[in-house]
Formats: C-alpha cells, sequence, structure tokens
C-alpha cells in the first residue's frame, strides 16, 4: 500500500493528468495498464485511478522513453518501491518525535494554532455549507411555489377555454337551429304558393277548356246554315 501521499496533496482526473503531460485520455489509461502490469501502485476508488504528481511524472518517463515501454515501466515501479520503502522508514521513526512534543512547548503551541486554524477553517466551510443549503431550500420552495402557481394558471385558463367553446358550440347550434327553422318556414310558404299556382293554373285550363268548347259548339251551330247558302249559290 502507498505511503508516500501527503495530506493535503493534489490528486488529478485522467483528463488533468493528459492535459498535464501532453498526452491522449486513453494513452493515459494505457501507460497505466502497462505501469499497473509490472507492479505499480496506484490510488484507487474502486476501479477508478486516482492520480498524484509522482504518477504524472511516470507516465511522462514513459511518454519520452527510448527503451521498450515494459522495461521502462519496471525502472519506475523498481523507484517506487525504493521510494516506499524510505517512507516506511520516516514512519518508524515518527512515534518518537510525537513523543517528544509535548515537552517543546514552541512546538505544541504551532501545533494547537495549526489545529485551531484548522477547526476554524471547518467551521467557516460548515457555516457556508449550511448557508447554501438553506439557500438552496429556499429556491427549491420557491420553485414548487412558482410550480404550484403555474399548475393554477394552466388549469384555470383550460377551464375558461373549455367553457368558452362549450359556449361557442351552444351559440352555434342555436344558430343553426335558427336557420333551419327559418328554412323550413320559408320552404312551407313556397310550398303553400306553389299549390295556390298550381290551383289557380288548373282553374284557368278548366275556365280555357270551358271556353274553347263553347267556342266550337258556337261555330259549329251556324255551319249547315251557312253551307245551304252557299250551294244555292252554286247552283
Amino acid at each position: 500500500m502507498r505511503h508516500d501521499i501527503q495530506p493535503n496533496e493534489r490528486s488529478f482526473s485522467t483528463k488533468e493528468v493528459a492535459e498535464e503531460a501532453g498526452i491522449a485520455p486513453p494513452t493515459v489509461r494505457k501507460y497505466g495498464q502497462i505501469l499497473e502490469r509490472n507492479g505499480y501502485e496506484f490510488l484507487k476508488d474502486g476501479d477508478r485511478r486516482i492520480f498524484v504528481q509522482s504518477d504524472i511524472e511516470s507516465l511522462i518517463a514513459l511518454r519520452d522513453t527510448d527503451k521498450p515501454l515494459d522495461d521502462t515501466a519496471k525502472d519506475l515501479v523498481y523507484q517506487q518501491k525504493e521510494k516506499l520503502e524510505g517512507f516506511n522508514e520516516t514512519e518508524i521513526a515518527i512515534p518518537d518525535t510525537y513523543d517528544n512534543l509535548p515537552h517543546d512547548p514552541n512546538q505544541l503551541k504551532e501545533i494547537l494554532m495549526f489545529l485551531s486554524n484548522e477547526l476554524a477553517a471547518t467551521r467557516e466551510m460548515n457555516a457556508q455549507l449550511t448557508n447554501s443549503m438553506s439557500q438552496l431550500k429556499t429556491t427549491v420552495s420557491r420553485l414548487q411555489q412558482d410550480h404550484h402557481v403555474i399548475s393554477s394558471t394552466i388549469g384555470n385558463s383550460a377551464q375558461k377555454t373549455h367553457a368558452k367553446i362549450e359556449k361557442l358550440t351552444e351559440q352555434q347550434k342555436t344558430h343553426y337551429e335558427t336557420l333551419l327553422q327559418q328554412e323550413k318556414q320559408k320552404s312551407e310558404f313556397l310550398q303553400k304558393e306553389l299549390k295556390i299556382m298550381r290551383d289557380e293554373q288548373k282553374r284557368e285550363w278548366r275556365s280555357q277548356n270551358d271556353f274553347n268548347k263553347r267556342l266550337e259548339e258556337a261555330i259549329q251551330k251556324p255551319k249547315d246554315k251557312w253551307g245551304r247558302l252557299f250551294s244555292i249559290f252554286r247552283k
């Protein structure tokens, strides 16, 4: 397990490493696989690699090497192991140093000041987070209210629109029924007028027929009389 990571050391994403090393993200993943295959240790979050500055330097070494990549990777793994062993030796001496700290007022004061500053910074961060959460809750509440207002407005508008449509439909229905009744009355009136005209025409025909018959009879009666008279003149 790696022990060479400093408490405040910055970590890098694959994209940031690619920019720092001047290589493409797929190449970062390829170099990482080569290093791990040869025994190199990365910090990991699940299956995702977490890079620090020393890892970037190892990737750059792979980028710039003239030797086969696996050979360079083995060299880098050897260097990492030596570095980790050095950190392990340092960790062994640390307890003795801590045992002496309480007897040094100046060092103890510095440690306490450091812890005090860290605590103050943490409290400030917590206050900022609390304020941000409060603002977020206010924003969410406001959005919920806006959503309710919008939904109510849309619902009222829909009801008004539906009422207008029903009113227009009823008006159109009434207008259509009125027109239909008027057309029906006109049709009945025209039928009556047509019947009257037909009856008058029939009467005129009868009257004309009667007149024609009388005329024929009137013409037929003097025919014999005038015929005998004309026969005398022929003799």
